[in-house]
């Protein structure tokens, strides 16, 4: 069974392609605009056995607004439908991860309710290759809200923006991981409910 799903959105703002495998290894190429986002989503296809395509064209004239957090919408409506009626999945995950003196932990959901508790309260406030740091919480609302996932993120130490943000989009790719995998007892939808 194919655990993919390609999604094509086009708006007045952002015109985005992205393919989505659960099953892979990191393939793939990301071409947004925005240099460090690009190095983020390498970082989640690789560390996540994600292969992912994604081409971006926004209007980054006004930022990179636009462009990320539709990217993440995407990306989510891809999970969403990747995962079809999620039965036989793992469906929680849990990782935490050091990058240098930042470490960032990620505790996954994939429950069909959307949610995200973002905390980074020592991420300063400046832009990275293009990317306002900011943008990473609206990333990360944008994947969760589609992908009907409860996500909660947190930065739990760090410095330098680039290694909090960086260690933010790993957690999340092998708590991902994790939650996506294939269960080999689990005989259905993981749920008393019967559905997720």
């Amino acid at each position: 069974m194919s655990r993919s799903s390609e999604i094509a959105r086009a708006t007045k703002e952002t015109d985005i392609r992205l393919a989505l495998t659960l099953d892979g290894s990191g393939a793939g190429t990301r071409s947004t605009g925005v240099g460090f986002f690009d190095h983020m989503l390498d970082l989640l296809a690789r560390h996540g056995r994600l292969d992912l395509e994604v081409g971006v064209t926004g209007d980054l004239e006004t930022g990179a607004h636009h462009t990320v957090e539709d990217t993440g919408i995407v990306l989510g409506q891809a999970l969403d439908e990747a995962l079809a009626d999620r039965a036989g999945i793992t469906r929680y995950g849990h990782a935490v991860v050091p990058m240098d003196e930042a470490r960032a932990s990620c505790a996954v959901d994939l429950s069909g309710r959307p949610f995200l508790a973002f905390g980074a309260p020592e991420l300063p406030a400046g832009v990275t290759g293009g990317f306002e740091h900011e943008l990473a919480e609206e990333f990360f609302r944008a994947v969760s809200t589609n992908a009907r996932m409860t996500l909660h993120l947190q930065v739990e130490a760090g410095t330098n923006a680039h290694h909090m943000i960086e260690a933010l989009f790993k957690a999340f790719a092998r708590a991902l991981r994790e939650a996506v995998a294939i269960d080999p007892d689990e005989i259905g939808v993981p749920s008393t409910k019967g559905v997720l």
